[in-house]
């Protein structure tokens, strides 16, 4: 019996496993809507937003290895589409979209809704092709998928509404060889590379999402050079927990031990990084580099070996050629800075500190008004929360408290929009999370700005009783864009947020919610939003003066923050 195109695309996606399919439904994808509705084990979650139903495939991409799926009806529904697609092109995850088009016939035309999408998607997708016959199925979507796979990327599939039921004259079903080959480097580049390493003093190794497959072997790479290993953010996952070599992070949202072990060393070692912040990398310094991507040696940080190859095999191979190291005053020193830093974290992260006259000192200055300080919202997140959590965040400062005070320990997963830095993409892809994984927590480091701008997915929440847990930062601030004026010298502008009760929003739509605004009441409200089944808002008001002190602070940031201090103190006297 012949099928038609749609019943081939869902047939296919149900072979590959994937279990839900994230959009808004709309005409042109009727025919794929009506396949999926009738077939078992292959779920269609409708949202909001189109940009929540990217974020949302995007999410469970990057949890389960495998393909994410999201449709957009014809015009504007596939435009929504886009920034939740460019954050899983900058993830490198792969994703599919399958895109509405105007009848085949229109095509061309300036048609209502017509968009061209191959044109359109062009920068995001590694793939982008429109179904102009139905025997071009299944080969079109075979392509499709095997280039999302083999490039972690997206691939953008088009669909004219006058195509999805129209039956096909080959009956064959779609066939997915879908493997990735192991590389590492020859001989002489791991000799060369070895050489160089066994020849310094101090290796810092920085190591990012790409090892995160080769644990064992960083591991034991970390051990042999007596080396600290500086994380990238996307790393934490992985080699945070359980692991006597780390000292965190670096970069804006880094701290000084982790600055210290880059800058004192003589060798760097990149595992798996393409950390793009430049002027966080040691100076004058050797720098080996392994990555699967060629094309990503020497991109941020001149380096003078490059090793393409994955990082467990290349590893693998260098372990034998390098000499064990007996001296291990760089990482103790480097570990001890580290253990220093933490320790003023927790205090900070105390709700008791401002009873101390150092708190008291410092409150003065920063939280006149004694409201909730972020970092022990985080701090106490982390207390409860369980040991295989899965955590979004926002971007902004969600993340800053994140990185600083959750740790992924035990089997605790994190996602977040950790390359495009997108606003607004924690709760959406909490969404993808809790139903790729139904019996884990989800909890969700939400800025209020982030929040407030795909609010309406809080339906998708309730209308799937999805049990996450949305934590939000609410300082009724762009919190990261008034930092950023300030260090710069500028008054703070155009980043205050007229709020409304979030919980009280939340409780309207059918959620729990909570609202805290008392540091008393802070961990048993915590507490209480994490036990609570089913879907959970908790609405934490917290300060908005609180600065987040790079790991490497410089004279000029601390300069522009007074100048910006001075100028924002001013107008307010002078009214």
């Amino acid at each position: 019996m012949a099928r038609t195109v749609a019943r081939v695309i869902v047939d296919a996606l149900k072979d590959l496993g994937v279990q839900h399919v994230f959009g808004v439904v709309g005409d042109a994808l009727n025919p794929l809507t009506d396949a999926i509705r009738t077939t078992d084990d292959l779920n269609w979650v409708g949202c909001r937003h189109e940009e929540a139903a990217a974020f949302a495939a995007g999410a469970q991409s990057q949890l389960s290895g495998t393909l994410g799926v999201c449709m957009g009806t014809v015009g504007p529904g596939s435009v929504h589409l886009l920034n939740g697609l460019y954050d899983a092109a900058k993830s490198r995850t792969p994703v599919l979209a399958i895109c509405g088009q105007v009848p085949l016939a229109e095509v061309g035309s300036d048609y209502f809704q017509e968009v061209d999408n191959d044109l359109l998607f062009r920068d995001v997708a590694v793939y982008r092709a429109t179904v102009s016959s139905p025997d071009q199925m299944p080969r079109m979507l075979e392509s499709a998928v095997r280039t999302a796979v083999s490039q972690g990327g997206v691939a953008v599939l088009t669909v004219p509404g006058d195509l999805g039921d129209q039956e096909l004259s080959d009956d064959r079903p779609a066939r997915f060889a879908l493997t990735r080959p192991l590389t590492r480097p020859d001989d002489p580049a791991l000799a060369e590379a070895a050489e160089l390493l066994n020849a310094a003093d101090r290796v810092t190794l920085l190591v990012g999402r790409g090892a995160r497959a080769a644990r064992a072997e960083v591991l034991r790479t970390a051990e042999v050079l007596a080396a600290p290993m500086v994380l990238t953010l996307k790393a934490k996952e992985g080699f945070e927990g359980d692991n006597d070599f780390q000292v965190g992070q670096t970069g804006l949202i880094g701290n000084p031990a982790a600055s210290h072990a880059l800058d004192s060393g003589d060798a760097l070692l990149m595992l798996g990084t393409d950390f793009p912040y430049r002027d966080w990398y040691p100076k004058g310094c050797k720098v080996v580099q392994i990555d699967t991507r060629e094309e990503h040696l020497g991109r941020r940080v001149p380096v003078d070996v490059g090793l393409t190859g994955d990082v467990g095999a290349t590893l693998r191979a260098l372990l034998p050629l390098l000499k064990a190291v007996p001296d291990r005053g760089h990482l103790d020193d480097a570990r001890e800075r580290f253990a220093h830093w933490q320790e003023g974290q927790r205090r900070l992260a105390d709700p008791r500190h401002e009873r101390r006259w150092t708190g008291k000192l410092r409150a003065a200055l920063d939280n006149r008004d004694h409201e909730i300080r972020p970092e022990a919202l985080a701090a106490a997140v982390d207390a409860y929360a369980a040991e295989d959590a899965v955590f979004t965040s926002d971007t902004g400062m969600a993340t800053v408290w994140l990185s600083r005070f959750v740790t992924m320990r035990g089997s605790r997963r994190l996602i977040g929009s950790y390359n495009l830095g997108s606003m607004a993409n924690a709760m959406p892809q909490a969404l993808g999370a809790q139903l790729w994984a139904p019996d884990r927590q989800t909890v969700a480091f939400c800025g209020d700005g982030g929040l407030s701008m795909l609010l309406g997915d809080l339906m998708t929440v309730r209308t799937y009783q999805l049990p996450v847990k949305l934590v939000v930062f609410d300082n009724r601030r762009l919190g990261m864009v008034k930092l950023e004026q300030e260090q710069a010298g500028l008054p703070e502008f155009g980043t205050e947020l007229d709020n409304p009760d979030f919980a009280a929003v939340a409780t309207a739509l059918g959620l729990t919610g909570i609202r805290v605004t008392d540091p008393a009441d802070l961990h048993d409200s915590v507490r209480r939003a994490l036990d609570t089944p089913g879907p959970v808002l908790l609405d934490v008001l917290t300060n908005p003066e609180e600065v987040a002190v790079p790991g490497k602070p410089t004279v000029a940031q601390g300069w522009g923050f007074a100048i910006a201090k001075v100028k924002e103190i001013l107008p307010s006297r002078e009214g």
